[in-house]
Formats: C-alpha cells, sequence, structure tokens
C-alpha cells in the first residue's frame, strides 16, 4: 500500500554582520566568491550592504543545514519575488539534493538588523512511500 508522506527538511543560521562586513573589507574579492552578480547587485543597491550580504550568507548556510551537506555557494541564490519576498534558486549538485521539481517548496525567511542576520530554510518534499512514513530522509540528509 503506497501512502503520501512528506520530507521536511530545517536549516537556521545567525551570524554577525560585522564579522561578514570585515572579511568583505579585508579580502574583496569574497563578495565575487560568495555571491552571484544578482545577490551583489542587490546587496550593493543598499546604503549599507552588509546586512543585506549576512542574511544572504546565513540563507546559504541555512539551506546546507536543512540538506545535511556544505554547497558550492554559487549554487544558492537569494531571490526576491515581484513583491519582494526572498526565496531561493538553486543550481547543480544543491538542485540535486533537494530534489527540485514538481511539488518541492523551497521556504526561506530573512531578516537582520544593525548587529545580527538570520536565514531559515525548510524543504518541502512530497513523497511516496511503502509502508509507515519511516526513514523519508535521502541520502546525504542528517535527521
Amino acid at each position: 500500500m503506497s501512502a503520501a508522506a512528506m520530507l521536511t527538511c530545517l536549516g537556521i543560521d545567525i551570524i554577525e554582520v560585522d564579522r561578514l562586513r570585515r572579511a568583505i573589507a579585508r579580502w574583496p574579492r569574497l563578495a565575487r566568491r560568495l555571491f552571484t552578480e544578482r545577490e551583489r547587485a542587490y546587496c550593493e543597491r543598499r546604503t549599507d550592504p552588509a546586512p543585506h550580504y549576512a542574511a544572504r550568507f546565513a540563507a546559504k548556510e541555512a539551506m546546507a543545514k536543512a540538506l545535511g551537506r556544505w554547497l558550492r555557494w554559487q549554487e544558492v541564490e537569494v531571490v526576491t519575488d515581484p513583491r519582494g519576498r526572498p526565496g531561493l534558486a538553486l543550481r547543480g549538485e544543491a538542485a540535486e539534493l533537494a530534489h527540485t521539481g514538481e511539488g518541492v517548496r523551497l521556504l526561506v525567511s530573512l531578516s537582520h538588523t544593525r548587529e545580527y542576520a538570520v536565514a531559515c530554510v525548510c524543504l518541502v518534499v512530497p513523497q511516496e512511500t511503502e509502508g509507515p512514513a519511516e526513514n523519508l530522509f535521502p541520502p546525504g540528509v542528517w535527521a
């Protein structure tokens, strides 16, 4: 007997804004390594880009935690919808691990103050199972 189940993975991360501000000031190419061109353009349009960079960094870390493994920085991109709500665009191995496709929901919440930025990522995947809904986590994902 087949039953519909939901696989839910959660990741959260917090970072000190000044820590990232200092790192980018010390190593100017760091922003280019960590963030996509669209992310950098979004952050640099702000009066103080550091909190926005920090929130995006936290989102990338939270996505890695939700998937249970480290990812390439450029494979996870924070995007915004027409109403300004954040979302995540995944590429490469990150997209494969998240099983992005029909029915998959990827939720992200970002927040920041002058001192801290935090992100929470929730991955919800519909999954067919045989028998009881146990051991739903795919290989490579921490349960």
